[in-house]
């Protein structure tokens, strides 16, 4: 950078504390956003303003005492002299990074690790990876003990997965576990599967989902192929922060514990999709479906096409741009199926053929998302709501048809996803219960109610979809093959999912949702999300866009309350910070903080009765206007 700003502008915006070194402070923080981080651009303003030249280390973001002793650790420590040089580097480059990679250790939460990838206690590295598999190891060893201990372990495309991967399998065979590690990248659903087909007691799955490629991740599963839910969970967070250092890592030795799969375990998985399928002998009569799909540079691609092509489908066409696994996520900004941008190469593809449906998967396999035309052959993105009743509605429907519906037949659905779906349920005389947010609670469910009650679908408005119970989390193979004979169902009655959707909401009801997500800046951003979530639990609104609040459910307390008559019942779910409006008119609104970031999330659903399909444009644009009148009157915006 160079000096060509105006002095006089850097005073005016910045002159506002006493002091020359206030001042070299002020003006670095101000341009860090930025990212002018560097030793000349303190030099260049401290020239412009005559003031003496003060170190980035030392004023920027400077080092604790607690900082500088990690620091020391992995100098001086058994770390890999790469680690060591880059460490190096940084304290002579780039000191604000060094101090975001140490200020903290990287949290070992529930689901498991996840961050960004590089060297320090607060990054996705070895060492991380190595100190977390460590105490999940532990864990095990106590909960299972005599026993001979199993664990499946899988990675994705992203960088370093495959490399994440080995460590956790050396460190759990250096503990004398049994490993099957997959041979090469593999969906997260074949992982849920694998601990499940092979009997294990764990696994984990290398990945961050659908994150930015900087970041990686590790997620814990327990023996029934679900996500760890508690205790366990906290179980193994305590054995995890008991490890105090790399030392007590077992990094080696146990190599004849590893044993790899791949194709065997693929046919497994592959035969188990297959007989979800409802309407063989529908994909038979149109297995010409003009079929686009997208791995977004992910895992689909080892499974999906083949599972297609299993189903019967003969017309399906890959993305070629997005089809090679690549860390880097070359074509996309966010690889994301709920992002327009990622799906927007498969729907020009899609246009360009003329095909009858569009899906793209995550780079881990485990969220779907689908493009479908209107009536007037106009192509549109559908949200995960949209998608997830069009799937309930199909298992349900197609189930019953064909005459292999169960009496004790269940499906299961988030708090915070459409209750068209309930209401669907209801009327097919069909169990609907409502988790948490998260697959890990779906599994829960299904493994406390497997004796007694038949599991048939789950899903959450998040693009994610679990079928059958042979998997104990979302799984996008499936949901997408599933998906492609709900369109090869309806083409062969001469409509469209597009039609079909529209149809369920002259049946059922038009439920339209929306999702805005605020992000809190600052070192009070969380305090004001507390104080956000507080002031909502004490004093209520008694109206919301001119309809009264009835009802207040509140997650944290676990506790429901009629505001009119002010009766009180409990809630029969984990604790958890969210809190629901009911409205009188049907509307409701539930309030998400994040838990590790200042974001809250608020999700929007409202409904209208829908007299026929002609009324479909005219009663969405009625309820878009209700939503938006929730979110002004709640000054959300």
């Amino acid at each position: 950078m160079t000096s060509n700003i105006s002095p006089d502008i850097v005073k005016s915006k910045l002159f506002f504390q006493a002091g020359k070194q206030a001042l070299v402070h002020q003006i670095y923080t101000f341009f860090s956003g930025n990212k002018i981080v560097t030793r000349n651009f303190i030099r260049i303003f401290a020239n412009i303003l005559n003031l003496p030249e003060i170190g980035v280390q030392t004023y920027y973001k400077p080092m604790d005492a607690a900082i500088k002793d990690k620091l020391n650790t992995w100098l001086n420590g058994n770390y890999d002299q790469a680690t060591k040089e880059e460490i190096r580097r940084l304290q002579e480059e780039n000191p604000n990074e060094l101090t975001e990679s140490f200020y903290r250790n990287l949290e070992f939460g529930t689901g498991g690790l996840r961050g960004i990838m590089g060297v320090g206690t607060n990054r996705m590295n070895k060492y991380t990876v190595g100190m977390a598999t460590q105490g999940f190891a532990n864990y095990m060893k106590k909960s299972f003990p005599g026993k001979e201990i199993k664990v499946a372990i899988a990675h994705d495309s992203r960088n370093n997965s495959r490399f994440f991967a080995e460590t956790t399998a050396n460190v759990f065979a250096a503990n004398g576990i049994k490993v099957y590690l997959f041979q090469s990248l593999r969906p997260t659903p074949e992982l849920s599967f694998a601990i499940r087909h092979l009997r294990c007691q764990g696994g984990v799955v290398c990945t961050a989902s659908h994150n930015p490629k900087e970041y990686n991740g590790y997620k814990a599963y327990w023996d029934d192929g679900g996500q760890l839910v508690p205790p366990h969970d906290k179980n193994v967070i305590a054995e995890v922060e008991k490890i105090g250092g790399i030392d007590e890592v077992k990094w080696g030795g146990g190599e004849t514990n590893i044993t790899m799969i791949g194709k065997d375990m693929d046919e497994a998985y592959i035969a188990m999709v297959r007989n979800l399928s409802v309407y063989p002998e529908v994909i038979e009569r149109q297995h010409n479906l003009r079929i686009v799909y997208t791995p977004i540079h992910g895992t689909g691609i080892k499974l999906v096409p083949e599972v297609l092509q299993r189903f019967g489908f003969t017309n399906v066409h890959v993305v070629d741009e997005q089809a090679t696994p690549d860390g880097n996520f070359p074509t996309v900004i966010y690889p994301n199926p709920e992002e327009s941008e990622a799906m927007s190469i498969g729907l020009r593809k899609a246009q360009q053929i003329d095909a009858d449906i569009l899906l793209g998967t995550d780079p881990d396999a485990d969220r779907v998302g689908i493009g479908v035309k209107d009536k007037a052959g106009k192509w549109m993105l559908m949200n995960g709501n949209q998608t997830a009743v069009l799937a309930f509605n199909y298992m349900i429907e197609a189930r019953k048809a064909k005459g292999i519906a169960e009496v004790n037949d269940m499906v299961i659905k988030t708090i915070v996803t459409t209750e068209l779906i309930d209401e669907i349920a209801l009327r097919n005389n069909i169990k609907c219960y409502n988790t948490l947010t998260g697959f890990k609670y779906i599994a829960e469910l299904i493994k406390e109610k497997e004796w007694n009650e038949n599991y048939v679908i789950g899903g959450e408005e998040s693009y994610g979809l679990m079928i059958g119970s042979q998997i104990r989390d979302k799984d996008a193979v499936s949901a997408v093959a599933l998906l492609c004979e709900m369109a090869a169902y309806e083409k062969d009655k001469g409509r469209t999912l597009y039609e079909k959707l529209i149809e369920l909401y002259v049946q059922y009801g038009f439920y339209k949702e929306s999702l805005i997500s605020i992000t809190k800046k600052g070192m009070n951003g969380q305090k004001e999300i507390a104080d956000m979530m507080s002031a909502y639990r004490i004093s209520p609104p008694a109206t919301i866009n001119g309809s009264p609040v009835v009802r207040l459910l509140d997650y944290e307390l676990r506790k429901g309350r009629n505001l009119t008559t002010g009766e009180s019942w409990p809630i029969a779910l984990p604790k958890s910070n969210v809190l629901q409006f009911i409205l009188a008119d049907g509307s409701k609104i539930s309030a998400r903080p994040s838990g590790t970031e200042p974001k809250i999330k608020f999700y929007f659903s409202v409904n209208a009765k829908l007299p026929s399909a002609a009324d479909y444009e005219r009663i969405g644009k009625e309820l878009a206007g209700r939503i938006d009148g929730i979110i002004a009157d709640m000054k959300l915006k």
